[in-house]
């Protein structure tokens, strides 16, 4: 079986990448994309056996695209790489994707805690859902974890390039009429060191609200 390409976009994770890079499945292979760190984190990744991309350009977005722009593989997976996400779950989202049971697999979380997933960002996220449920696209989390085949997310054309790119993804994925499957998936705190870019403020929250409410309208 080919290596699965796994994007990892990174701001400052130095505290995370170890543990999450130690956690990789085998055969999945960690692509962090450094989005302009002053922590080490470029240098911490490269220590611990993953391909560093670099992107200057900052943006949630902008670090996906770089990544998926690297990617070579035919299965290529995405995952935040604070600590909150266990890579172990990778595998069985690749495999409704390879089994042909969907075109795109996401992840939808189940925090193991209050302190995993603030109120403010549960609130925000559950109103996109529910935007989309509207649309008809049967999604409950705007979930930072997800796996398809690269050369169909390529075809998407995603332009968003700051907080708007995972909801620009399943609007245009529901546009072009793909089957989208949720796994629940365990949400963890963070790891210790590191902070949220959306859900570790009230005004993180409501900036990926506000980049994610410019895509609907």
């Amino acid at each position: 079986m080919d290596d699965v390409d796994v994007v990892l976009p990174c701001l400052d994770e130095a505290a995370a990448l170890p543990g999450v890079l130690a956690a990789m499945p085998p055969g999945f292979r960690p692509l962090v994309v450094d989005n302009g760190s002053t922590d080490g984190s470029a240098e911490v990744a490269a220590a611990h056996g993953a391909v560093v991309v670099r992107e200057p350009r900052r943006g949630y977005g902008a670090a996906v695209h770089a990544g998926l722009t690297a990617a070579t593989s035919e299965f290529v997976c995405f995952l935040d790489c604070d600590g909150s996400l266990d890579p172990g779950v990778l595998p069985s989202l690749v495999a409704v994707v390879r089994q042909g049971k969907a075109d795109l697999a996401a992840g939808r979380r189940v925090p193991v805690s209050a302190e995993a997933w603030p109120w403010h960002a549960r609130t925000g996220n559950a109103v996109v859902a529910g935007l989309l449920r509207r649309r008809g696209l049967p999604v409950h989390d705007i979930a930072p974890i997800r796996a398809a085949r690269r050369i169909d997310l390529v075809r998407l054309g995603i332009t968003d390039r700051a907080f708007g790119y995972p909801l620009e993804l399943l609007c245009k994925a529901a546009k072009a009429n793909w089957r989208v499957c949720e796994l629940d998936v365990a949400y963890r705190p963070r790891t210790s060191g590191t902070r949220s870019k959306v859900s570790g403020s009230v005004l993180g929250t409501v900036r990926a609200v506000r980049d994610m409410a410019g895509v609907l309208w």
